[in-house]
């Protein structure tokens, strides 16, 4: 199978959507964004996370941090990496304010404070790696993951972070099968009252 990387585009925006849902709900019924946009209506969580991606201020969801895996043409994965001290919580606060969807507040996010690990600003950050159905285990997320890691390398970074929901098995054993080890838990009542997940796992690979 031949599988194409590369970067995204504006015109990837509703992909990316898709699979930021897709990787932030990570076999939940809510995610994150189910907290942001608060709807009951996925089309319009969609909308407004496709809004997100291509807003003026560079969050960790726009689609310039975004790689895309293509087979035959068609898209089937994605990873993101971003720099904090960029994508920062300033820059995903003005970005909510582009969309022009009703978001929650900054006070009503309480559960990114509660549950942040503190992270240094220079460290690169992984998220949002996701495949479509039926492209499971035929090396997507390592291709994408290569091509992350050279372009982190040419960058000058050595080291690489992403945070995992304790409890998404899954997603955790793709994560340490491309290198990453377990550095941290963080146990988070306010997280495990909105999405029945009791915390979150930080994961590092040096490289």
């Amino acid at each position: 199978m031949n599988i194409n990387i590369r970067k995204a585009e504006e015109k990837d925006a509703s992909f990316l959507a898709e699979m930021i849902l897709q990787s932030t709900r990570a076999g939940k019924k809510y995610g994150i964004f189910d907290l942001v946009f608060p709807s009951k209506d996925d089309a319009k969580v969609k909308h407004c996370i496709e809004q997100l991606t291509i807003s003026s201020a560079k969050n960790h969801c726009h689609y310039t941090n975004f790689l895309i895996a293509e087979v035959d043409g068609k898209s089937v994965g994605t990873l993101c990496s971003y720099e904090p001290r960029i994508s920062n919580q300033e820059a995903f606060m003005a970005a909510l304010d582009e969309t022009g969807c009703e978001h929650a507040s900054l006070d009503d996010l309480d559960i990114l404070r509660e549950c942040d690990f503190g992270l240094n600003n220079r460290t690169l950050m992984f998220d949002f790696m996701e495949e479509i159905n039926g492209f499971e285990d035929v090396g997507i997320l390592k291709a994408l993951m290569q091509k992350s890691l050279l372009t982190a390398r040419l960058k000058g970074y050595r080291i690489a972070q992403t945070i995992v929901e304790k409890g998404s098995l899954e997603i955790l054993l793709d994560y340490k099968k491309l290198g990453f080890k377990e550095v941290r838990e963080k146990e988070c009542e306010l997280y495990k009252e909105k999405f029945g997940r009791s915390g979150l796992i930080l994961l590092s690979i040096d490289f």
